[in-house]
């Protein structure tokens, strides 16, 4: 016995995304779309008519009731299709919250390398969270670690600026970080 093969996935997936034209449309009815408006018609009568135009009818919308279609060139509705998603990916890429930690005996040397690395980050658009953390007697000597914070953010405001204040948050204070808008 012969076991039946079926097509890939990758092109039954790729074929699933593509908008169905001309014979592969399968209702007699469709809501045809005009540059003035649209209109219910036969869809032989819209396929002739996209036939006679030397262009394809696409389905735009297969759910609707009738499905709607659009005369044009399918190649062009393509390229179209591709160029929009490719603009929304690029949009939609999310800023993230980098977290650059130290103690509150680090030395400057440290801060400096730090403060570079945030740079980095503001050049990827970024947000930037300073976080100190304070332990044991440090805790006593809080002012220190507000004054260590407030020297980061004073000497990176020529490429950034306050996202959200200083904040304690148990024994460890923060500070948030953006990037200088242009313009």
């Amino acid at each position: 016995m012969q076991k039946r093969r079926r097509g890939s996935s990758a092109t039954h997936s790729r074929q699933e995304k593509r908008p169905r034209i001309n014979e592969q449309i399968r209702a007699a009815e469709v809501l045809l779309v005009l540059p003035d408006g649209a209109e219910v018609r036969l869809f032989a009568d819209v396929l002739q008519e996209a036939r006679s135009q030397e262009l394809d009818v696409i389905e735009v919308s297969p759910k609707a009731n009738p499905p709607v279609v659009k005369i044009g060139d399918f190649g062009q509705y393509l390229y179209q299709l591709r160029k929009k998603e490719r603009k929304q990916r690029v949009h939609s890429k999310q800023t993230e919250v980098k977290m650059l930690r130290f103690g509150f005996r680090t030395d400057r040397h440290d801060i400096e390398r730090l403060m570079d690395r945030a740079k980095e980050f503001f050049k990827e658009r970024h947000l930037v969270k300073f976080v100190v953390r304070l332990r044991g007697r440090e805790l006593g000597n809080r002012d220190y670690a507000k004054a260590k914070l407030l020297a980061i953010v004073e000497a990176l405001k020529d490429c950034s600026e306050v996202e959200q204040d200083l904040k304690q948050q148990g024994p460890m204070f923060h500070v948030i970080l953006r990037a200088k808008q242009a313009g």
